[in-house]
């Protein structure tokens, strides 16, 4: 296929993109490269896909120096004249939107990142999706749509109609502008809730990288909830197996979906949405040890309550992902932990 896969400077798009060029498909990646964090990671990622700093300039493809099939392009998702005009070249079977302005807690401190890529990037990525007739567009949505919902595990029959932070509030809108999209002009659409992501080239806002940096240098660093939290951890090997063949899998609508009982997760339209998570949450602080033990240190924590916008435990159900895919997560906790310390010593030495 030729695909469209936004958002290949960060963690989980890079990693899309990658595996989508080496098992044969054509990728044109694009990303906005902000400074929300360490932007050597970004570059570093870019670097892995053959595309080298030098050959970025905002708007242009570049082509990647170890993959023939890869071209990448700087652009905002805002920049709709660009989105247009790179459409418009091109002829994509499908798009996997990944790009977003992620973080619960710097939502509380910058909330037009959020309206700005989120709702007027997706509005702009469905609008080229609905005009040139792709068969199917895959977007990030989040765990964090669930709110102050406590029924565990997290459904998508579940109602989500209480985010407690601006970005979960911009990630359910995407899913309900996807369905819109999907019921007017037909077009297939997946939104796929991702659980705590984590592994080689992860996001440095994320816990993992929190905690391994500061492990390291000596420091101590914040467990919020006093450590009594769980979240449904999630190795980015995992997400992106389930994420490429969902992707191969366009939904077609629901036939005994019901008007009067309607599931928020499905439609009579072409449209579905998937949580994919481990699904099997971790405490906190057994996750805590788990780092102590790869890296032979021991942590030193301030327990802190809660933070605004956070939620003290997270667990997918993934049973309609495993029934309708195959989807069979495997990667174990302490695995991919080492798999991550790994990369993150190899990569600052340099």
């Amino acid at each position: 296929m030729r695909v469209l896969v936004t958002g290949t400077a960060g963690f989980i798009g890079y990693h899309v993109a990658k595996y989508l060029l080496e098992r044969g498909d054509e990728v044109v990646g694009l990303d906005s490269v902000n400074d929300y964090y360490d932007i050597r990671v970004k570059y570093g990622r870019l670097e892995q896909t053959g595309i080298s700093g030098e050959q970025i300039e905002y708007g242009l493809a570049a082509k990647s120096e170890k993959y023939p099939a890869y071209r990448f392009i700087k652009l905002n998702l805002e920049d709709r004249d660009g989105l247009h005009r790179i459409f418009g070249e091109n002829t994509f079977d499908a798009v996997v939107n990944l790009a977003a302005q992620a973080g619960v807690r710097y939502s509380l401190e910058n909330p037009y990142a959020y309206i700005d890529s989120n709702i007027n990037g997706f509005i702009n990525i469905l609008e080229e999706c609905r005009h040139n007739k792709i068969g199917h567009l895959v977007y990030a949505s989040s765990s964090s749509v669930y709110g102050i919902n406590e029924r565990m595990p997290f459904s998508t029959s579940d109602n989500v109609d209480h985010p407690i932070s601006l970005y979960a509030a911009s990630k359910k809108s995407n899913e309900l502008m996807a369905h819109t999209y999907s019921h007017l002009f037909q077009l297939p659409t997946t939104g796929l809730r991702f659980f705590t992501v984590y592994g080689p080239w992860g996001r440095p806002d994320m816990a993992l990288f929190i905690f391994t940096k500061a492990i390291l240098e000596g420091r101590s660093f914040q467990v919020f909830n006093n450590g009594n939290m769980r979240r449904d951890f999630t190795y980015i090997d995992d997400i992106v197996e389930g994420v490429v063949r969902t992707l191969d899998r366009p939904p077609k609508g629901d036939t005994e979906w019901s008007a009067e009982t309607p599931d928020p997760g499905s439609s009579s339209a072409p449209y579905k949405i998937y949580n994919i998570g481990n699904g099997s949450p971790v405490e906190l602080m057994d996750f805590i040890r788990a780092l102590e033990k790869e890296l032979g240190r021991e942590a030193k924590i301030d327990f802190t309550p809660m933070q605004p916008g956070d939620v003290p435990a997270t667990w997918a159900d993934c049973s309609d992902l495993k029934r309708d895919i195959g989807y069979a997560p495997s990667t174990s906790v302490e695995f991919g932990i080492g798999q991550f310390v790994r990369w993150y010593r190899k990569f600052y030495a340099q």
